[in-house]
């Protein structure tokens, strides 16, 4: 463990490094409150260097946080700053919009907090597993393909556009849709995706030849439903700044932000309200030096969820940490709204 006045001083060089970005010298610890003569505060800094908490810069006798340092402010001693009135009533003013869906809600929540942050910010809704079908149809665009829409009973809407198959006619797909919606209507998800691989198809071919292009156009919507979305705010935020050096690795950071899966893993530890994670922590070369602080909430009866922000590590962590929990708690508020209206007209 540091001494308190190794305490005061990492605090204060991380407080000042991450708000202004420059390096933090003895003479400016000393203005902002370190009770010591200069020489024993650059002493105390060489000590915190040799623990690998900082790092001196080449330009001047200032020194940076390093990412063990980061760690430690984390752990011990991070402090979350006050949010003022008009952060808070910014947040809940973006969110007092009307929404038509969940999804709706998850996308805005990425973008608003990514404009509130100028960081990259990650939004993960409630789970879907237990919802309901309550809606499937299909509406022709032209002679050979159709839009196909499932709808569950909490709001959400897949659609998906698709080719006919030659020996289908529009008389054929109201027929499909009349059993889909007979047989399937009010079903749980899993019950759905259970009975297109067993009762479904035998009823099918009772009318059909063949049913394969719509049994797979259906299976293929599905999965779009019980796949858990992830929406990204402000992507250009993190492959425009300063982790980004040169064109190979704005593209490999180009298609992990496009990668769905590798996101949703990155996302997947939801153990405790706020986590911070920095650099190797992240698990993935790319980020090595960025921090994700990523904030959880529940929706009673439907899930948990998660929003997030990715960017450099020098991020101001008590200011952020601040708004990660009022943020999680407005976007929990508005789905809990959301839902309420969907079960009070149903």
């Amino acid at each position: 463990m540091l001494t308190q006045r190794q305490d005061d001083i990492l605090h204060l060089i991380i407080h000042n490094y991450t708000n202004l970005g420059k390096p933090i010298g003895s003479k400016t610890l000393m203005e902002e409150g370190i009770a010591a003569s200069s020489a024993t505060i650059r002493n105390e800094m060489k000590t915190l260097e040799e623990y690998g908490l900082m790092v001196k810069t080449h330009s001047s006798s200032g020194r940076i946080p390093s990412l063990k340092g980061y760690r430690y402010y984390v752990d011990h001693l991070l402090e979350p700053e006050k949010l003022n009135q008009s952060e808070i009533d910014m947040i809940r003013e973006a969110f007092g919009r009307d929404f038509h869906e969940i999804n709706d809600i998850i996308k805005q929540s990425a973008e608003i907090l990514s404009h509130l942050t100028s960081y990259t910010a990650l939004s993960i809704g409630p789970d879907v597993r237990n919802r309901r079908l309550t809606g499937f149809k299909m509406v022709p665009l032209n002679n050979r393909q159709v839009i196909a829409i499932i709808v569950t009973d909490k709001g959400n809407v897949e659609n998906q556009v698709f080719s006919i198959p030659r020996d289908v006619d529009s008389d054929d797909l109201e027929k499909i849709v009349q059993i889909i919606n007979d047989k399937l209507i009010n079903e749980p998800l899993l019950t759905v995706y259970q009975r297109l691989r067993t009762e479904i198809p035998m009823i099918l071919h009772k009318y059909f030849q063949t049913t394969e292009g719509i049994l797979e156009l259906f299976n293929n919507m599905l999965n779009e439903a019980f796949e858990e979305k992830i929406f990204v705010g402000g992507q250009m935020n993190l492959l425009n700044s300063d982790q980004v050096q040169d064109v190979d690795q704005f593209k490999a950071m180009y298609l992990f932000m496009k990668n769905s899966q590798r996101l949703n893993e990155l996302l997947s530890a939801k153990d405790q309200p706020i986590q911070i994670r920095i650099g190797s922590e992240l698990g993935n070369d790319l980020l090595s030096d960025m921090s994700l602080i990523q904030a959880n909430y529940e929706i009673q009866g439907h899930g948990n969820g998660t929003i997030a922000i990715l960017g450099s590590a020098s991020m101001p962590y008590s200011k952020m940490f601040s708004l990660l929990d009022v943020f999680r708690r407005e976007l929990a508020g508005t789905l809990n709204e959301y839902y309420r209206s969907i079960d009070s007209f149903g």
